[in-house]
């Protein structure tokens, strides 16, 4: 039997506000809680909201590096529903006329490039936060209340896990590239909630739909659509029912588990917020933003290749966020070689800041660090070895490498009278592997080269070792 997954998501993104949507309370993560309060947030009687438009400028930001279609005109509606860290008892949000509509996000397939279409970006108020304790008993804090929020609703276009994480990766570089979102999910900055069902594409049966709430990391987002795409093949296999439900990922168990059944509808009651005007926005204001959006990340990844002669493989991992990018560009201006560096931010640099779960803002060494590192290698002052551990202790110490090399000793002797008495032990010591290369073992040449880098701990220039060992030879 054939199966198809079918997947689409809808994303929540905190916008990088200094303000809330509402009021003029402050955005920042953290702090005491309810301190980042007042009555607008709060919902308290007689206190009216006020539109920051900053917000409405992010969303058509947005919208545009999203080839959504902008509308001119648009309002904002009342969300109405009970739930505790709502504190109003309504959501300000927006329901029949989003501010943006359409658009896509292309995703690169084996056989081209594939387009998740877009549905819609809205703008709405963010609500608090529900803080449940071991004994049972909840808190509730509202210093996210009013917060402002993009929500990016997607076509069901994806058709797998790997798709879907694919699409919230070139998602989450687009947001950070354009500076509406700093996309921190640790923090709440981008949330994700999952739709999917699977069809029998022989006989067109199809399960019903299973909302996923709250995933807030893509490997949360890709485990859960895995274990979810086995679970309505099995139900399809079984000839099994299910029900309209929506279900939250237990991290502990690998495993989806029911929160409520969806048997009706919500009904929202939505209706036109009346204590906010119609938003009328003009086409200079589209257009002038439309002009100041900041380079995108397949731009960026098409300059890469053409201006520092990259494959696409190390464009496209090196433009997968702003920081990275900006990283790599800072880090050629002080080296000669753009495909040597390269090769050191995806190979050692990325490897321990993924290993470390580090954030490359945070490194202790600069990018210009990194670059005098590389040009001590291309020199021959330092060989390739001694520049991996000369890095280690970067990671460390955020000392500069040339104050590393200098504190250890690390130079490389490429003095080559000074090299050749060391090469001539080294042969004295080992005339066996002296007759096994004359013999044609070329891995005895190796193992030379070896004794000598381990004489000098390292610090000998291998080429130089090389190309002596083979002259010594020679003249036996």
């Amino acid at each position: 039997m054939a199966y198809k997954t079918i997947i689409g998501l809808e994303i929540h993104s905190e916008l990088m506000t200094n303000s809330k949507i509402f009021c003029n309370c402050t955005t920042e993560f953290g702090g005491d809680a309810n301190t980042h309060c007042c009555p607008v947030c709060l919902g308290l009687p007689g206190a009216l909201p006020v539109i920051n438009k900053r917000v409405v400028e992010y969303g058509i930001k947005t919208g545009l590096a999203f080839n959504s279609k902008i509308a001119r005109e648009t309002k904002m509606d009342r969300k109405n529903y009970f739930y505790p860290d709502l504190v109003k008892g309504y959501q300000i949000s927006q329901d029949d006329i989003p501010l943006c509509s359409g658009g896509f996000i292309e995703i690169e397939k084996e056989d081209g490039p594939k387009k998740i279409r877009l549905r819609r970006i809205h703008i709405e108020e963010d609500t608090g936060k529900s803080i449940h304790s071991e004994d049972g008993g909840s808190l509730l804090d509202y210093n996210r209340s009013g917060v402002p929020l993009i929500e990016i609703v997607t076509e069901p276009d994806m058709n797998s896990p790997e798709e879907a994480k694919e699409f919230l990766e070139k998602l989450k570089a687009t947001l950070e590239y354009i500076e509406v979102s700093d996309v921190k999910m640790e923090e709440g900055s981008l949330r994700c909630d999952v739709n999917i069902n699977v069809v029998d594409e022989e006989t067109g049966k199809k399960t019903s739909i299973s909302e996923l709430k709250n995933l807030n990391s893509f490997k949360a987002v890709v485990k859960a659509l895995e274990y979810e795409e086995k679970r309505h093949i099995a139900l399809l296999k079984e000839g099994k029912e299910n029900l309209k439900e929506t279900r939250r990922w237990d991290e502990v168990n690998n495993e989806t588990i029911v929160m409520r059944i969806k048997e009706v509808a919500a009904d929202y009651r939505y209706f036109p917020e009346p204590d906010l005007i119609k938003l009328e926005i003009e086409e200079e204001w589209i257009e002038d933003i439309k002009n100041n959006l900041p380079e995108l990340p397949h731009d960026k990844k098409e300059r890469f290749m053409k201006e520092y002669d990259l494959p696409e493989y190390d464009a496209g991992v090196l433009t997968q966020s702003k920081a990275l990018a900006t990283f790599y560009e800072e880090t050629v201006k002080y080296s000669k070689d753009p495909k040597q560096v390269s090769n050191w931010v995806m190979g050692d640099v990325l490897r321990r800041i993924n290993d470390e779960e580090l954030d490359i803002k945070d490194l202790k060494f600069t990018p210009k660090d990194l670059g005098d590192l590389l040009e001590l290698i291309e020199e021959g002052k330092i060989s390739n070895n001694i520049g991996k551990k000369v890095l280690r202790d970067m990671f460390d110490t955020g000392k500069s490498p040339n104050k590393i090399v200098k504190e250890k000793g690390l130079i490389q002797i490429s003095d080559e009278g000074a090299l050749k008495e060391i090469v001539e032990k080294v042969i004295e010591k080992n005339e066996q592997s002296v007759i096994d290369y004359k013999d044609g073992k070329d891995r005895a040449l190796g193992f030379l080269v070896g004794q000598v880098m381990k004489e000098t701990r390292g610090k000998a220039n291998p080429q130089l070792a090389n190309k002596l060992i083979l002259e010594i030879i020679d003249e036996k």
